[in-house]
């Protein structure tokens, strides 16, 4: 049986954090730390609908996560918060 690797930060606290969500929000982070991007950036490289990206990148927000700039269409980026992924 092979074991999923997911994103230090795609783990959110006081919410139910299923194996769907896991492997959007690591999609989602794993795009966001090569590049800044808007949400339809970001579905084309993590290969996700736009309302799957904007439904995980509120709740990342809402957690301190990422961060938007500027008006629509809103760039998006990481803050720096949460675990840092093990370099070996």
């Amino acid at each position: 049986m092979i074991k999923e690797v997911y994103h230090p930060n795609a783990y959110l606290v006081d919410y139910r954090n299923v194996k769907p969500g896991l492997r959007a929000r690591t999609r989602i982070l794993n795009a966001l730390e090569s590049v800044f991007a808007d949400a339809k950036t970001i579905a084309k490289q993590a290969a996700l609908h736009y309302g799957v990206v904007m439904y995980h990148l509120k709740l990342l927000e809402a957690r301190g996560l990422v961060q938007r700039k500027g008006s629509r269409p809103s760039v998006w980026k990481l803050t720096g918060l949460g675990q840092k992924r093990l370099q070996w």
